[in-house]
């Protein structure tokens, strides 16, 4: 993973367990991936704008990618028909290049 953290993750996720962190670590990097891309930025690119950082909005909209992910393993649930969870393309737009 390239921002986000096992720990982290787990800890936002409020998972007290070990027996998926291979799986947790999977979603978080396909998550960073994801923004990065909707960002159309690099990891490089977005840190070198933003100061050095990643920013609190963008690491939030990474762990919001990849607990949907986790609670919802498949995109087929009648409830989970939209492609990115609403609230994350919100707190993605002020960083996205166009």
């Amino acid at each position: 993973m390239k921002f986000l953290t096992l720990d982290y993750i787990k800890r936002h996720s409020r998972i007290d367990y070990d027996c998926e962190d291979a799986e947790l670590e999977l979603y978080g990097a396909a998550a960073e991936n994801t923004v990065l891309s909707i960002l159309n930025r690099s990891l490089f690119n977005l840190k070198e704008a933003c100061g050095g950082e990643v920013p609190a909005p963008v690491r939030q909209a990474a762990l919001m990618l990849t607990d949907n992910s986790y609670q919802h393993r498949s995109p087929s649930e009648v409830n989970n028909l939209s492609v990115v969870p609403y609230g994350i393309d919100m707190l993605l737009k002020p960083y996205i290049i166009l």
